[in-house]
């Protein structure tokens, strides 16, 4: 417990008000000249003279109380990751000891940068009882974020004087990314409802490119997918069930060049790439596929290709607190490290906003590593090109505008279908259908055995 300043209360104030204001009246008094007015005026006086020493002691007696009163436990209860973003429900618990019931003021010292409500709280303490009292919280920024103690008011007996109290110990979070678009496809594809999300797979039964298992015949089985000589063996037809390929590797090349710092609604660029190599990380691994990053741009972190139940909290550990930076994006660079230390065939998924005077530079990198990985590029557009276009033109100005953007988004078509024509897949989205494109982009290149 720190112990900060003491401060008199409205009621101390009004006492020595009215005190002051009767010193005052009796003093005005004394310059009217009359016997009987000079009788008052003393007695006014003498009055005034003992109210005050009794507001002083039991101003003291008050003051001296605040001194021993029981310390509170205080514990802040909160997950140790809160994703950005969303509103979190933080619990404080107090329990008090003293003998006397008592009304405190609460005020969390949360991290800065956060946005809170249902702060400062009172609560009234009863002796001996666990009270319970909560706030929310919404994080504005990913990475550790640090609490304070909890700072209590505390009023005095007679609530002459109010202390203020620092109790309980500094605690450390993690804000991470956005996890909720795992959650809502982990939650449809118990019911395969993906296509809620936009997730457009669709398995063909028995199917694939992996043999799976043989199993009895079921109508609407292909004629290649019997096994003949298994048929002949059982005396019933026997079909070949298949699978997509498994123990495939995915390796994410996370751009944090100054260009994904752009921002188009509550998440930049970069953030909404991070929810994108969420949500393909978690869809790659339940299809038993290894998951692996780098990010480059700025801070260079490299995740080695990681396959396990786990493995989607491994990365979220590696990429949490990743912000990105005023550098410029140097993917010669990039490239040459994956191609150096990722060995085996992979699908590399570039993720970045790619600059049109880096579209040259770019075509020697791809064709490095198109000759051992196979290369989609998810390349995010400013949602504010779009709705130029969507705006209707009035004047000169909108003219210019609607003739300028649409020069733009035309040389960007124009280097997409360069990089096709050169075998290089890639997607040109705003970044709300990002994390959807690129996981349907996976299913299809699973699906026909692009890897």
């Amino acid at each position: 417990m720190k112990p900060g300043r003491t401060a008199p209360q409205p009621r101390l104030l009004r006492w020595v008000a009215a005190w002051a204001g009767l010193a005052l009246m009796a003093a005005l008094l004394r310059l009217i000249d009359a016997a009987w007015v000079a009788g008052v005026s003393e007695l006014l006086l003498d009055g005034v003279v003992v109210g005050v020493i009794v507001t002083a002691v039991l101003a003291a007696w008050d003051w001296l109380q605040l001194g021993r009163f029981a310390p509170l436990t205080l514990g802040r209860h909160l997950p140790a990751n809160v994703p950005v973003k969303r509103w979190t429900e933080v619990v404080l618990t107090v329990h008090h000891s003293a003998a006397r019931q008592v009304e405190v003021e609460l005020f969390d010292l949360y991290p800065d940068g956060m946005e809170v409500q249902y702060l400062p709280r009172r609560v009234e303490l009863h002796p001996g009882q666990v009270t319970r009292m909560s706030y929310r919280l919404r994080p504005n920024k990913r990475g550790n974020a640090s609490f304070g103690g909890t700072q209590v008011r505390l009023p005095s007996v007679l609530k002459f004087w109010c202390r203020t109290h620092l109790w309980g110990a500094p605690e450390q979070v993690r804000v991470y990314p956005d996890f909720a678009a795992i959650a809502s496809y982990q939650l449809l594809a118990t019911d395969n409802h993906t296509s809620q999300l936009g997730i457009k797979r669709t398995p063909r039964r028995g199917e694939g490119l992996e043999f799976h298992q043989l199993r009895d015949y079921r109508g609407g089985d292909t004629l290649r997918q019997i096994d003949w000589k298994a048929t002949v063996r059982r005396h019933k037809l026997i079909s070949r069930e298949y699978q997509d390929e498994r123990d495939q590797q995915i390796f994410f090349m996370l751009d944090t060049g100054r260009r994904m710092r752009t921002q188009d609604d509550q998440l930049s660029h970069f953030d909404h790439a991070l929810n994108a190599v969420l949500l393909l990380s978690y869809v790659a691994l339940k299809q038993g596929d290894a998951v692996g990053l780098m990010s480059f741009g700025g801070e260079r972190r490299w995740l080695p290709p990681v396959k396990s139940t786990n493995a989607v909290n491994t990365i979220l550990n590696n990429v949490y607190d990743l912000q990105p930076t005023t550098h410029a994006s140097d993917y010669a660079a990039a490239a040459q490290e994956v191609l150096r230390r990722q060995r085996k065939r992979s699908l590399i998924v570039l993720v970045t906003n790619l600059a049109q005077e880096s579209v040259d530079e770019l075509h020697s990198v791809l064709h490095l590593l198109g000759k051992k990985h196979l290369v989609l590029i998810a390349n995010l557009r400013e949602e504010v090109l779009d709705q130029t276009l969507q705006k209707p033109v009035t004047h000169f100005n909108d003219a210019l505008n609607y003739l300028g953007v649409s020069h733009y988004l035309d040389q960007r078509q124009r280097a997409r279908r360069q990089l096709l024509q050169r075998g290089v897949l890639n997607l040109d989205v705003v970044p709300g259908e990002l994390a959807v494109s690129v996981v349907n982009s996976y299913w299809e290149i699973k699906q026909r055995g692009g890897l």
